[in-house]
Parts: structure tokens; C-alpha cells; sequence
């Protein structure tokens, strides 16, 4: 494995996003002095918080698995989880809504998961659903350490054993066939595979190794923390201070430093100099390429330009905080339109709106009405939308609003009676909005995952020219997801702390 050279002794963290607080606690954990610097007043990055008039808003991810993966940079620096953290398994996971009127329980537990499907499609897609899930747990126990967890520079460091049991698996199959082997009704072919969206990929097209994201949602569990997503960046950075970590926050980094060859630390916005051995950047990859770094052709990564990447689909989210109650529904709430294949094909070859939108409706009140005014609810409604590089939509000048209005008529149509007159607080989310936060491409889920940017081949976690310049976030490897990004944190840590 490469690591930095010289020096690691002082380390500077710009972006106190969830990849760069895992980070600062697995190096503060190997004795490192480290400095976090942050533009916002709080930690988070893209699991941000918004309050408006007594509703309070996560702006980032809602789905929270594998708690575990928290609980590993808190437990590098001898920290507990539940001294940190008050986590709230969900039961349902999710609530499936399909055209047909049906509607059908996400739950972790297999055997009552078992008992749902066998009740709503029949015994013999119950049958498949086990089989499945032994599939992806065997899945995600093989990828876990030796491709997920791992820091891999060339497509050599994929040749093991395991590589030979994944691929004895179909795990590189495409997906929805590997998945039609499990499930033949079209209702659980969705909820198991929709999650190929979050890799950036319609289901045809994303790999089988993939269905380990519907392990994480749908067997391994969700859960809710007290406080919202936002509590787990709060949870990390509280910990790194109190083991030494250095936040400076409301300070916007304008470039790295450089000398002869190496990083010597950061220029704030106000000219101040952050002197460091090493420099972890935690903004979305290519953003950090374009505006942080040195603008040479041969910084750039080998073999490829950063200008050529692949990008996930983005997103239009609204943060609803409404009068309106809904009893039916569960905290987290998907919605699939009639058309399948044709809505993917939209979004991410034809840079199209959704014509029969599938949405995820959040529902935070469910199960923490602190989140709300007495008597009151917010919601989060999440679209899948083209991102800026493949769609030529021009959400300025009232396209968000008539955006936003269409899909609260969907939502009317869909069951959620009253959803706009109930609104009393609107805050709309666009693929403008997250490329003004800092986002490539104008989505917040980085590169898509196909194969040319997965493993060995995604964008390297540490830069090809300045030896002591790290990367860690969704846009490097492992990839996307809050899963991922904290163990994107331990990885770049690795190469500062670990000795090739």
C-alpha cells in the first residue's frame, strides 16, 4: 500500500464532513495533532441541519445503517457509541407504496421480513427472499475487508481468494438479473434493488456486487438517532475535541499550500497560513482538484481526467414542515410510479424529469416530534433528477418552485391529502443548490459506481503527484453512502498512519 512520505507528525482536515471527523479520530487515535478546518459554524458537511421557525431539518442523508461503523473511530479513541449516540432501530425500515395499491413492510427481521412477503406476494418470493438475503450477507462479509475496507492502488491488489468466491457468486453479474433469481414479482424486485440509484446506476446496468446496499438497508437495519442525522457529525466532532482535535470553524479554505514538490498546509480566506506535514481534504473530490489544488495537468489523477468522470444522478429534495398528520405512513417511505426501467433510463442517460416519479417521503416527527412545533410534522420528500452534466435543466428562475409544486401533486395523488395546503414551511433543494455548496456535477452522490470508477479504478484516496495530500469522502474509495464515507475516514488515515 502507498502511504505519505516524510513527516505526518501535524495534520490539517479541511471539511468536517463524516469522512474527514472518522479521519481526525483515527489519527488523533495514533497521536496525531490535527486541526479540522471548517467553513460552516458546525460540523457535518453534507449531514447539515437546517431550522426554521421551530422545524428542524437534516439537509443531508436520512437513512442511517451499520452504527457500527460510528462506533469504530469513536472506539479508536476509546469512546462508546451509546455514550454518544441514542440510536432507534426502525421497524419498518421502510414502507413500500406500489402503483397497484399494495403496500409492503421493509423489516430487518428475516423471519417476520419472510412472513410480510409471503403475505403480499406469495410463499415462493418469501422462499427467494431468504435465499437472498443469504446471498448478501455472504456478499457484504467478503467485500467488507478485503475490497470495502481496504485501501487499493491497482486492480492487483484485487487478486485474492475471496475475488474467485464473488465471482463464483455472480457478484459481477448485472444486478436485476442476479436479483431476478431470487424474485420474480416486480413489487420485491424493487424494493431490493432500487437502492442502485444510491451507487449511481439503474439497476440493469449496476453491478451484482451491489446488492449489498440492500443488505445494509434491509437486513442489517436502519436506525434513527436521537436528534437527527446531524447528531452523528455532532457525536464525532464532540469526541475528536475532547481527544485533542483542533475545529476551527467559520474558516473557508482557499488553497493548499505548496513548496518543492509537497503540501505545506493551507491559506484560509483571510490570508492566514495552517501550517501542516499533511494535508486530508474532505471536499467533494473533483471540487478539490478544481479549487484547492495546484491547476497542472499532472496533478491530475494518472490515466484519466478528473473532466471525464462519471456522475451520479442528483436529487430535488424539499423540507416540508407542515400541519398535516398522516397516519398511514411509516418514518421513511418510498413511492414507486408505474414505470421501472424507463424512469432510470430519464434520469441518467436522457437527462429527463421523472414522467411517473418514484419518491422517498421522510417522515423525521414519526419518531422524534422534537424535530417539529407542538402538534406540527416535517417531512423530507427526496426525487431522483438528472444532474447538471446530463440534463441541460435550468432550475433558476422558478423551475424550482414548479418543480416542487408538481411533485406535491404527485404526493396528493399518491394518498397525502392536504399536503400543500398543510405546508407551512417550504425550503426546496436543487441540483443548482448542491453545486453551489461545493458539489461536482450538481449532485451530492459523487461519481457513479460503474466499473471504471469502482475499487482500484475510483479516483486514488491519495494524490498522484503531492505525496502528502489525502482525499476522503464519497468521490474516492470506497464511495458513496454514509457506510462508505466513514470508512473512507479510516482509509485516508491509513495512508498517513501505516508504515508500506
Amino acid at each position: 500500500m502507498r502511504t505519505v512520505t516524510g513527516p505526518t507528525d501535524r495534520v490539517v482536515v479541511v471539511g468536517a464532513g463524516l469522512g474527514g471527523l472518522a479521519c481526525a479520530l483515527h489519527l488523533a487515535a495514533a497521536g496525531r495533532q490535527v486541526t479540522v478546518v471548517e467553513r460552516e459554524p458546525v460540523p457535518g458537511g453534507r449531514a447539515g441541519r437546517l431550522a426554521v421557525e421551530g422545524y428542524e431539518f437534516d439537509t443531508g442523508p436520512t437513512v442511517l445503517t451499520m452504527p457500527d461503523l460510528i462506533a469504530e473511530p469513536l472506539a479508536a479513541v476509546g469512546e462508546k457509541l451509546s455514550d454518544w449516540l441514542e440510536l432507534t432501530p426502525l421497524d419498518p425500515a421502510y414502507r413500500a407504496y406500489y402503483p397497484d395499491g399494495s403496500t409492503l413492510d421493509v423489516r430487518t427481521d428475516t423471519t417476520r421480513m419472510a412472513a410480510e412477503i409471503a403475505r403480499v406476494c406469495g410463499a415462493r418470493e418469501a422462499d427467494g427472499y431468504l435465499r437472498f438475503v443469504d446471498f448478501t450477507r455472504r456478499l457484504w462479509h467478503l467485500e467488507r475487508d478485503h475490497f470495502i475496507g481496504r485501501n487499493l492502488d491497482t486492480p492487483a491488489d484485487l487478486l485474492n481468494l475471496n475475488l474467485l468466491r464473488l465471482l463464483g457468486m455472480g457478484a459481477f453479474r448485472r444486478l436485476q438479473p442476479k436479483i431476478g433469481e431470487y424474485f420474480r414479482d416486480p413489487r420485491t424486485q424493487r424494493i431490493f434493488s432500487f437502492q442502485a440509484m444510491y451507487a449511481g446506476l439503474a439497476p440493469h446496468d449496476a453491478l451484482a456486487i451491489y446488492a449489498v446496499i440492500a443488505y445494509l438497508d434491509s437486513v442489517a437495519g436502519v436506525y434513527f438517532p436521537k436528534g437527527g442525522m446531524h447528531a452523528v457529525p455532532k457525536a464525532l466532532a464532540g469526541a475528536a475535541e475532547k481527544h485533542g482535535v483542533t475545529f476551527r470553524y467559520d474558516t473557508t479554505v482557499e488553497r493548499v499550500a505548496t513548496a518543492h514538490g509537497r503540501a505545506t498546509g493551507v491559506i484560509t480566506a483571510d490570508g492566514e497560513h495552517i501550517p501542516a506535514d499533511v494535508v486530508v481534504l474532505n471536499p467533494d473530490l473533483p471540487v478539490a482538484y478544481r479549487d484547492l489544488l495546484p491547476p497542472r495537468r499532472s496533478l491530475l489523477p494518472p490515466r484519466r481526467s478528473l473532466r471525464r468522470l462519471r456522475f451520479s444522478p442528483s436529487c430535488v429534495v424539499l423540507h416540508i414542515g407542515s400541519r398535516q398528520a398522516y397516519s398511514k405512513i411509516a418514518h421513511h417511505n418510498i413511492h414507486f410510479g408505474t414505470a421501472w426501467k424507463g424512469t432510470f433510463d430519464e434520469v441518467i442517460r436522457k437527462g429527463l424529469l421523472m414522467s411517473d416519479p418514484s419518491l422517498l417521503v421522510t417522515n423525521p416527527t414519526h419518531t422524534d416530534a422534537s424535530a417539529a412545533p407542538d402538534g406540527r410534522q416535517t417531512y423530507y420528500v427526496l426525487a431522483p433528477t438528472p444532474n447538471l452534466e446530463v440534463g441541460p435543466i435550468d432550475w433558476r428562475g422558478g423551475m424550482d418552485r414548479r418543480y416542487a409544486d408538481e411533485l406535491m401533486r404527485v404526493l396528493e395523488r399518491r394518498g397525502y391529502v392536504g399536503f400543500r395546503d398543510g405546508a407551512e414551511i417550504q425550503r426546496i433543494i436543487t441540483p443548482a443548490d448542491w453545486a453551489d455548496a461545493g458539489m461536482a456535477a450538481g449532485t451530492p452522490f459523487a461519481a457513479a459506481h460503474t466499473f471504471g470508477q469502482t475499487g482500484p479504478f475510483r479516483p486514488s484516496n491519495l494524490h498522484p503527484s503531492l505525496p502528502n495530500v489525502v482525499f476522503t469522502g464519497s468521490g474516492t474509495q470506497p464511495g458513496v453512502g454514509v457506510p462508505m464515507v466513514l470508512i473512507s475516514g479510516k482509509l485516508a488515515a491509513a495512508r498517513i498512519t501505516e508504515v508500506s
